[in-house]
């Protein structure tokens, strides 16, 4: 016996696999003919048990199903018929679809057997010949169990009218009650509505679920609203479909304003009752809060149609915060100000920006001004919101403001000019020479102020300056190889102070270019030379020559063997290029320290020469080690004048 059931247990038996045709209906168009080998369409058949050896017959032997379960032509058909069917069997099942083909011509079949696709191969299979009314039990019962419900008397014949035993399906159904109460998913729901909504504008929807049968009124739900808090300007400020659940306004647009109603929010005690809202169903409740939102519906003011701010010349900062009042909801676009100067500014002295704490414009001076220029400034101010206006609202005379600015005279220091001023001097003046006439001005030429000149920054300590004229002459010797001149550059600060109360200040720079003078004699680098005592390579070192003075008071350098007697003998020098020369020997040398003379002279007009001596170290060199630390220190010029002074008094 099979028992169906509604509620819970008819959605379990949906689930279970039924063997046959699962569509037992398909439908093809006609459209002059089929041609051979090309499917019509795919049946959907399933025994439960895999389809194994399952066997199919089409009732025009035109056609086959084939192992993809398609319906194919066997030849080209034109005379197809309008209608076939389609006779699926194995051990599991025995079951038939039919297949009709649109806009076909009809054909007259010979027999039922035919009509079916019934072939002589195929057994007979035995049919049920009795039909077992349902029976229907109401879910819910009371005690005692068990409990009768009908009786019932079983009997199945074959084709031939034997009796055959076997089971026969008994539908019994259970009657649904209404035992559940309409549930919301949720006890609160929240939804919005912009303000100056139309009337019957959608907000939310409110849905309950009901665990009844489906198909009866005890899962038909109703909704309605129950109460509205608060309840000004109106108790039916919303209404909710009965069937639907959609709530939506019915307050007129120019009554749902934001800034008039006496909340932003609105709580809807919401009922679902079953039995289709009859007074005999079950209710469920939840609540629904709606929220007004803003438009930028009221565009911002100032407060005041003129503000005033004074200012030092020469500062910056924020000099004035201009209020404005915006009845739109605070921390949004609608409500966020946006502020702009529209006139008055043409050097663009000020700024303004907006505070996001309190939404004030911010009126800075972000170049400073000057009082000698201009004693006052009058700027006219726009403000405006982040987001647009609706359109039925515009900007009025409010939304912009006039600023005056007075401009405070502070005592400024004088400015020198120009700043920096370039000098060219030559090195080694005269002490007391002339070298700058400083020029500084007071700004403030509107009073009568003098002005004191002082050396604020003298690094070599080579200047003064006169406090009343200021002209700068030199108190020592200037010198372009200090170590306190860059790239032939001295500099120095100067300060000028005015008179003023109280005293101001400035500060300009001096800066002097200092010409070269050939004042400092070449040097020999490097200055010490090694070589082996046994050495093939008479090649000493090459040598070359260098100068603390500038072109053209250095290379081409000259070097020379100094003018003792005797050592062109013993040494050699090439010149390589305008600054370097070989050194070479004529003969070797025992290990000693050898003290060769030099005379450098560079290119100066007057030329400059340097009396010099390079230290040559002779040592013992083995297997690629060099050893001079047993070199014995010779003076070769004082040894050769020995040496020669006795030669000259033996060959007396």
């Amino acid at each position: 016996m099979r028992v169906v059931c509604t509620g819970a247990q008819e959605e379990e038996e949906k689930a279970e696999c039924v063997p046959g045709f699962q569509e037992k209906v398909y439908q093809v168009e006609y459209s002059g003919g089929f041609l051979k080998d090309v499917p019509l369409l795919q049946v959907v058949f399933d025994d439960c048990a895999g389809n194994e050896d399952a066997e199919f017959e089409v009732s025009n032997p035109d056609f086959l199903i084939d192992k993809n379960l398609n319906l194919v032509p066997r030849r080209d058909v034109i005379d197809s018929g309008d209608v076939m069917f389609v006779h699926g069997v194995n051990v599991h099942v025995d079951d038939m679809a039919q297949v009709t083909i649109m806009g076909a011509p009809s054909r007259s079949p010979q027999t039922l057997r035919e009509i079916l696709g019934l072939s002589d191969m195929m057994p007979h299979r035995s049919k049920r010949a009795l039909l077992v009314p349902p029976m229907f039990v109401p879910e819910n019962q009371r005690a005692p169990f068990p409990r009768l419900i009908g009786k019932l008397q079983v009997s199945t014949t074959d084709l031939s009218g034997r009796l055959v035993e076997g089971p026969v399906d008994l539908d019994v159904s259970v009657i649904d009650q209404n035992d559940n109460r309409p549930v919301f998913k949720e006890p609160r729901y929240s939804g919005e509505v912009l303000e100056g909504s139309p009337t019957g504008t959608t907000v939310m929807t409110m849905t309950a679920y009901d665990a009844d049968d489906p198909n009866t009124d005890n899962a038909v739900l109703r909704y309605i609203i129950v109460r509205q808090l608060p309840d000004k300007p109106s108790p039916n400020m919303f209404y909710i479909d009965p069937e639907r659940g959609d709530i939506v306004t019915v307050i007129a647009p120019h009554q749902l304003d934001r800034e008039t109603l006496p909340t932003t929010q609105y709580e809807l005690e919401i009922v679902a009752k079953d039995m289709a809202g009859s007074e005999v169903g079950l209710t469920g409740t939840a609540t629904a809060t709606i929220t007004i939102t803003d438009r930028n519906d009221h565009a911002p003011e100032f407060t005041h149609s003129l503000f005033q701010a004074s200012v030092n010349e020469g500062s910056t900062g924020v000099v004035v915060n201009l209020t404005v009042d915006d009845r739109d909801d605070p921390a949004t676009g609608a409500w966020r100000a946006i502020y702009s100067i529209i006139n008055g500014d043409p050097n663009q002295n000020f700024e303004i920006q907006t505070n996001l704490d309190n939404n004030e414009g911010m009126l800075s001076v972000v170049k400073p001004l000057d009082y000698e220029s201009s004693m006052f400034h009058t700027l006219l101010i726009k403000v405006e919101n982040e987001d647009p206006l609706v359109p039925d609202v515009v900007y009025g005379p409010s939304s912009t403001a006039t600023v005056y600015i007075t401009v405070m005279d502070v005592n400024e220091g004088p400015v020198f000019f120009p700043d920096p001023l370039v000098v060219i001097r030559r090195e080694n003046i005269p002490v007391g020479s002339f070298v700058a006439m400083l020029n500084a001005s007071d700004p403030d030429y509107l009073q009568t102020q003098s002005i004191r000149f002082t050396v604020l920054r003298d690094p070599a300590d080579w200047l003064i300056v006169n406090p009343f004229k200021g002209n700068v002459t030199t108190r020592a010797i200037l010198d372009r190889e200090s170590p306190h001149v860059h790239n032939n550059q001295y500099t120095a600060l100067f300060m000028a102070t005015d008179n003023g109360s109280p005293p101001a200040s400035g500060t300009g720079m001096l800066i002097i270019t200092l010409e070269d003078e050939n004042d400092n004699a070449p040097y020999v680098f490097p200055s010490v030379a090694r070589v082996c005592e046994d050495a093939k390579d008479m090649n000493v070192v090459v040598i070359g020559g260098r100068d603390k003075d500038i072109h053209p008071n250095t290379d081409p350098f000259k070097i020379e063997l100094g003018k003792q007697p005797g050592l062109e003998k013993t040494w050699k020098i090439s010149r390589i290029n305008d600054t370097h020369s070989q050194i070479m020997l004529l003969h070797s040398l025992k290990k000693a320290n050898y003290n060769l003379p030099l005379v450098l002279t560079d290119s100066g007009v007057p030329p400059i020469s340097n009396n010099t001596e390079l230290k040559v170290q002779v040592c013992t060199c083995k297997k690629n080690r060099m050893d001079c630390s047993r070199a014995g220190s010779i003076q070769t010029n004082h040894l050769l004048l020995l040496g020669l002074v006795l030669l000259s008094i033996l060959c007396l």
